[in-house]
């Protein structure tokens, strides 16, 4: 069997020291790929340097785009001062450029997304909110925008946020669709996503016993709707709490996923690498493919 972990963040500091020995122990656990989703604009050239590391075991491929938190110079989720349309132009037109410079290693656009948990946490009054909920919406708009453009998925995150996104990935129609990142929703939620064409990230939510609603709904949904993930260093797996988080732990995800469904670890390890396959790295081109 091998594996694909989603999406993991190998550029974050966590993993600068310990990368090759990383790698080797993914490629001794047949983690054979791992998709490297941007956050920021300026962490792309660290995702794009390490889907150029050519003698590594383990293939990357990367994802460009703008995390809702990051929306604002110095990282502040912060909206009430600047001139929205203006900044929304000025990242599509950074994001454009940097899509068209290295289309060969880039698999998808993201992360990006609307969080309205850290909207609130940000923010002191209702405008202030609405300001900050407008942003998000427009930068998220138009990394869409760029996903039809340039013919890629797109990797969604989310947080209290599922009334705001579904209508934007309805009005936008991606075709490749994309990925619900870190998906922790009902079943009703998560069938709203697959009736639009995306799949769900599966992580470390399903080893907790306490995520009842979203174990229902994994093991109900149809298994060509499903890829495994690490977010590493975050979304620590039950136990780890307080941990960085690993891409080795996909393994957890995974036999975590199997103890759910019906099929055989054999079934369900194949189906998950053909549905990554089907959409990160169709175009056989793209580095990950390898």
């Amino acid at each position: 069997m091998k594996f694909t972990d989603s999406h993991c963040h190998l550029d974050f500091q966590a993993f600068h020291q310990s990368l090759p020995t990383l790698l080797q122990q993914c490629h001794d656990k047949h983690i054979h790929r791992i998709i490297v989703p941007s956050v920021t604009p300026e962490r792309w050239q660290s995702v794009l340097s390490l889907t150029e590391q050519l003698k590594a075991k383990v293939n990357i491929a990367c994802g460009l785009g703008i995390h809702p938190w990051f929306l604002i110079p110095g990282n502040e989720l912060s909206a009430e001062n600047i001139d929205l349309d203006f900044q929304t132009k000025q990242l599509k037109k950074t994001l454009k450029i940097a899509l068209d410079n290295n289309h060969q290693q880039v698999v998808a656009i993201g992360e990006c997304g609307i969080d309205v948990f850290k909207a609130k946490k940000n923010t002191h009054n209702e405008q202030a909110f609405a300001k900050n909920i407008e942003l998000q919406q427009q930068c998220f708009e138009m990394q869409l925008q760029l996903a039809q453009e340039h013919n890629l998925p797109v990797i969604v995150h989310h947080c209290q946020s599922h009334q705001y996104i579904v209508p934007l990935l309805k009005k936008y129609n991606v075709s490749k669709g994309g990925v619900i990142h870190a998906f922790s929703g009902n079943y009703q939620q998560a069938k709203a996503y697959l009736d639009l064409g995306y799949k769900l990230g599966i992580g470390g939510t399903i080893t907790y016993p306490r995520a009842k609603k979203t174990i229902n709904a994994v093991k109900r949904l149809p298994l060509a709707s499903l890829v495994i993930e690490t977010d590493a260093p975050a979304m620590q797996p039950l136990g780890q709490q307080g941990m960085n988080n690993s891409p080795l732990n996909l393994l957890i995800v995974f036999q975590a996923l199997v103890a759910i469904r019906a099929e055989s670890s054999d079934v369900v390890a194949q189906q998950l690498e053909l549905n990554v396959d089907q959409l990160f790295f169709a175009d056989e081109r793209k580095l990950g493919a390898r």
